[in-house]
């Protein structure tokens, strides 16, 4: 039997102390200036990721640094595919720099949960990403239809699943302002990372659901993101799971 395998990413760059993440997980998504960050946050993520040999991707989301872009904006189709462009553009450049590269494209808050829902912006993030560079991989909701335009614009897709989250049965999150949206206990967010990473149910709001994952998601600015990192990395490892990049 093939070894399990997970990736285990985090959203970096958006004003946390996020500094500790970089040794635990194997990717980081980092923000690209719009919903936060700008050229020295992005120098300094790309560094870390250097040193701890973590894999780079980009994290653009709308240009709302007042809501940390989980306003979902009235934006054209056209419109939101001209921003992802200039945002994974402007992380490359720094990237390139460094003599690195990008490997995948996760969007960003409201962009992200609207694009696993909404086909016609899924298809223009899928399409942005692929007139950049088609050997990038993008990252969505598990099962979502961000994921299906990927596929369809020629991508490698990968599925996320979140440790810190709450889900509900369908296999969306729950709103943050909803209880029980965040997972602050570090033993929770550990479980559950393991219960994605086998593919088994994992606790609902409205019952269970069945999760298929790549990759698992801790967020940097979650209160307790390290606590949670340090369980969810030793927990997988103790089950018998292998945590690397995509």
């Amino acid at each position: 039997m093939r070894e399990p395998t997970i990736d285990l990413n985090a959203d970096v760059a958006e004003g946390a102390d996020d500094a500790a993440l970089y040794s635990i997980v194997t990717s980081v998504n980092i923000a690209c200036g719009a919903h936060a960050g700008d050229d020295e946050t992005m120098r300094d993520a790309v560094a870390r990721a250097r040193e701890h040999g973590v894999a780079i991707g980009a994290h653009p989301g709308y240009p709302d640094r007042d809501s940390m872009g989980r306003r979902a904006l009235a934006i054209p189709p056209q419109e939101i595919a001209r921003l992802m462009v200039e945002q994974i553009a402007a992380l490359d450049r720094i990237v390139s720099r460094a003599g690195l590269r990008i490997r995948h494209v996760k969007p960003h808050g409201a962009l992200y949960n609207q694009a696993a829902a909404d086909a016609a912006i899924a298809r223009a993030i899928a399409s942005a990403v692929a007139a950049f560079d088609p050997a990038l991989t993008l990252v969505g909701l598990a099962g979502s239809e961000m994921l299906a335009a990927g596929r369809a614009a020629g991508l490698e897709v990968a599925g996320e699943a979140f440790a810190d989250r709450g889900y509900r049965a369908d296999g969306t999150l729950l709103p943050r302002d909803e209880p029980g949206a965040l997972i602050q206990d570090p033993v929770r967010a550990a479980a559950q990372a393991v219960a994605l990473a086998r593919g088994e149910p994992v606790p609902a709001g409205d019952g269970s659901v069945v999760v298929e994952a790549d990759t698992v998601c801790l967020h940097g600015d979650t209160p307790g993101a390290v606590r949670n990192a340090v369980s969810v990395r030793a927990a997988l490892e103790a089950a018998g799971i292998k945590v690397a990049p995509l």
